[in-house]
């Protein structure tokens, strides 16, 4: 189902039709459901064509940014991770095609996402402890990057695809490629990428030690990019199934905001085979995946090689789907994933650790006259094992290993009250084992401006979550609200210990003691809450169906969205860190034939509940715009689009960035920027 939407582009772009007009593809949504169905119990966003192509950032974060219950964890331009519902880190499992997509991006903000919508097709975000197939990782959501590398349906013939920009605030220049071909019996896939952009230009003027641009400047310092990639995989048809093959690499080399001198050279090579075998027996189908990526980064203090980060990680995934039995149809599936971590030089934190997870999941949904019942149980085990520092000098790091055996189980509802009305509601339990360095760490972390102490004797992380959805469909008109709440036993987070730390470790130095003192953060358990509420909506507003009916002036159509979320430490009271305020935002989506037009904004307000010691954040609005004009040349199907972000160029902080609410003076959000940009579908 991945290649769905892709197929039926190419399928398109060799019809002779004369209309200029992109194909409306149905939506294909598999993370929120494994077993296709059309209608999600779980809250499901899925982008895709133009809502990707107008959304795409650098950064993975950044693109899914304002999406319903959606936030960044910010970083600079460079380095940015999901947030959903207020979680981060590995609350928050990042999959590539339905597998694991490891790198270390969890471990510290200043790490990026070896990824770019570039060469993606699809992004589906899963919000909500629902998805208890991928891990106890994945309590706040899932997100799932689906690139066809290894095409899962026939392609006939040959087509692809071909994408050019700028962007003026980083004069940022990029583009892509992906081509696929074959016939009933394989399907071949080739892809590449690149992306280049300088300093990214803000409202103010900020300061910059950094010798190739020193003094003031309107311009984030040491915020240049530059990441390059592409793959290769092909897949081979058989009367009772597919086997497939892909390689892929990535590469980029980009500036840390939070040094003015220092740069991340990082790598990430991926090698996956998947297949799926449709026997003639109980089980319908059984598809199996496995994969192994080569992760690492360097960080360079100018041209001198610092900490390397190095991760060598093995998944293997496989789901058999038995036949129905009356209404009941589900899945049973296995899981391995185990993975070696390295970390040297003189700002490692974390020692040489192993991690393996081996689980066992089930999913089964049972049909009614009102709806719909979904159930779902997972158990696994977990080791965790710290080697060490390889320097002998280094001797802080806790050397050992810890077992878990995690068990999580899930139970949803989808009511059907009318035609236009459904109901939804998901309950889940869920436990998840405490990550190495969550256990092990014990070093300065500039991410952080801390030092960080991890707890050998971490227990599991336990929550209990519920939410409550409706929604309602009418022609071109929708809504959806979410309701939740989530509450944890063992939530596993950052406090202050109240000592300070030398930069060789010593506790609590004397005043007169030379060098720089870190505050010292300890990985704790705490209880804590989460609530919240998410809606979205679309309204016609002129137009075949709308208040005012114009057929042949186009249509005219207003999207609203909004969200907010409270998370609190039950133990103090107080709110917990890095949480994005409420948001609310509406667009004018205007269509007439070719031409498409878009103008809206996103309101933020102010953030006051933050713990003590923590800034707060003022409220701000970003106006952006986008147009878009489709033709047709010869075979090839051309969207030329520009797009204008914060029009109004203002200057705005990220409540859920650490570089906003911690030591460092902070980092804005970009100014005004234009983008222009060319995709050819052939």
């Amino acid at each position: 189902m991945a290649a769905l939407s892709f197929v039926c582009c190419a399928a398109w772009a060799q019809n002779d039709a004369p209309s200029a007009e992109a194909p409306v593809l149905r939506e294909v949504t598999v993370t929120g459901n494994p077993l296709g169905a059309s209608d999600l119990i779980a809250p499901t966003t899925s982008l895709a064509n133009d809502a990707l192509l107008l959304r795409s950032e650098s950064t993975l974060g950044e693109t899914l940014n304002g999406l319903p219950g959606v936030g960044s964890t910010y970083f600079g331009p460079n380095a940015s991770r999901p947030t959903i519902r207020g979680q981060d880190g590995d609350r928050i499992r990042i999959l590539q095609n339905g597998g694991a997509a490891p790198d270390a991006s969890s471990l510290s903000y200043d790490h990026a996402v070896p990824v770019d919508a570039l060469v993606t097709d699809r992004i589906e975000v899963l919000r909500g402890p629902s998805a208890l197939q991928y891990g106890g990782s994945a309590v706040g959501g899932v997100v799932n990057l689906l690139d066809n590398r290894i095409p899962t349906e026939p392609i006939e013939g040959f087509g692809g695809r071909a994408d050019l920009g700028y962007a003026t605030g980083n004069r940022e220049t990029s583009g892509g490629v992906v081509l696929e071909g074959g016939t009933q019996r394989y399907a071949l896939h080739v892809d590449a990428f690149h992306r280049d952009s300088d300093d990214v230009a803000v409202p103010i003027d900020l300061p910059c030690a950094n010798p190739q641009r020193p003094g003031f400047a309107r311009r984030i310092c040491n915020s240049a990019n530059r990441a390059e990639g592409g793959a290769v995989g092909g897949t081979l048809f058989f009367d009772q199934g597919w086997i497939g093959a892909s390689a892929s690499t990535y590469r980029s080399t980009y500036g840390t905001v939070a040094e003015p001198d220092v740069t991340i050279g990082m790598k990430s090579d991926r090698y996956a085979l998947e297949g799926e075998w449709r026997p003639a027996g109980f089980f319908s189908s059984v598809h199996a995946k496995l994969s192994r990526t080569d992760y690492g980064h360097t960080e360079y203090e100018g041209p001198v090689p610092g900490t390397v980060f190095t991760k060598k990680s093995d998944d293997v995934r496989i789901e058999a789907r038995h036949r129905k039995l009356g209404n009941l149809e589900g899945l049973i599936g296995l899981s391995d994933e185990s993975g070696d971590f390295s970390a040297e030089g003189e700002e490692a934190f974390v020692p040489g650790t192993r991690s393996r997870t081996s689980a066992l999941f089930v999913h089964e949904e049972l049909g009614t006259s009102w709806g719909r019942l979904s159930f779902g149980a997972r158990t696994e085990r977990v080791k965790v094992q710290s080697f060490g520092s390889n320097d002998p000098e280094v001797t802080r790091f806790f050397v050992g290993e810890r077992d878990f055996s995690p068990h999580s189980a899930a139970i949803g509802a989808l009511v059907d009250l009318a035609p236009q009305w459904q109901l939804t509601s998901n309950l889940a339990y869920t436990e998840r084992a405490p990550k190495d360095y969550e256990l092990f760490a014990n070093g300065p972390h500039v991410a952080t401006g801390s030092w960080e102490l991890g707890d050998p004797d971490l227990q599991k992380e336990k929550s209990t979550g519920f939410d409550l959805g409706a929604q309602w469909r009418a022609g071109p008109d929708n809504a959806k609200v979410n309701a939740y709440v989530t509450r944890f036993s063992n939530y596993i987070g950052l406090a202050a210990t109240g000592n300070v730390r030398g930069t060789d470790g010593e506790l609590n130095p004397p005043p007169d003691a030379a060098g720089e003192t870190l505050p010292e953060y300890a990985y704790t358990g705490v209880r804590a809450r989460f609530t919240g509420l998410e809606a979205s909506g679309t309204l016609r507003l002129l137009g075949a169906d709308g208040f005012a009916r114009f057929d042949h002036a186009g249509t005219l159509d207003l999207e609203w969205r909004g969200d907010l979320v409270r998370a609190t430490n039950t133990d103090t009271g107080e709110p917990l860190p890095r949480i994005a305020p409420a948001r609310a935002g509406a667009t004018l989506a205007y269509g007439s034939g070719p031409w498409t037009a878009r103008f809206g904004f996103d309101a933020y307000a102010a953030q006051h509940r933050v713990p003590a010691g923590d800034r707060e954040t003022g409220g701000y609005t970003l106006w952006n715009a986008a147009l878009t004009y489709k033709m047709k040349v010869q075979r090839a199907h051309l969207t030329w689009y520009a797009r204008l972000d914060n029009i109004t160029n203002t200057l705005a902080y990220s409540a859920s960035s650490i570089l906003t609410t911690t030591a460092y003076p902070g980092v804005p959000l970009p100014g005004r920027t234009l983008k222009l940009g060319l995709r050819a579908t052939f």
